[in-house]
């Protein structure tokens, strides 16, 4: 069996990065991803005509490489495309109560668009794999 997700969205903050006393580097962001709401199969329209979206929020964490590369390159609003896998985590908060998490862990983050900062410049962006850290 295989966990596998694959996500196209948008960056919903700037990235968060952090290193861990260990010296792991840890990237977090917000991935916002739509579809349009139906009804008996078919697209709802708003008043004006246009389809009814439902976005849905995904937390993504990248590691190392990959999270270098995203903290360094992607900022709000960028397209990006994740592939990775559906991770879930339980704890129990300080009242006593289980609180369950979902986040993606990526391992592949392709940028399907540039930060606004350098559209137009130099060579389009390059997807980056967890363990390369060359720049692009």
């Amino acid at each position: 069996m295989q966990n596998i997700v694959i996500l196209a969205g948008n960056i919903g903050q700037a990235p968060e990065a952090r290193t861990t006393q260990g010296g792991t580097k840890i990237v977090h962001f917000t991935l916002a991803t739509s579809r349009p709401r139906l009804a008996e199969g078919r697209p709802i329209r708003d008043e004006h005509g246009y389809r009814v979206m439902d976005t849905e929020w995904h937390r993504i964490t990248c590691f190392n490489g990959l999270g270098k590369s995203v903290a360094e390159n992607c900022e709000k609003g960028m397209k990006v495309l994740v592939q990775g896998r559906i991770h879930y985590t339980k704890w129990t908060d300080a009242a006593g109560v289980d609180r369950y998490g979902c986040e993606i862990i990526a391992e592949k983050v392709d940028f399907l668009s540039r930060p606004k900062a350098t559209e137009g410049d130099g060579p389009e962006l390059v997807d980056r794999d967890r363990d390369d850290e060359v720049g692009f």
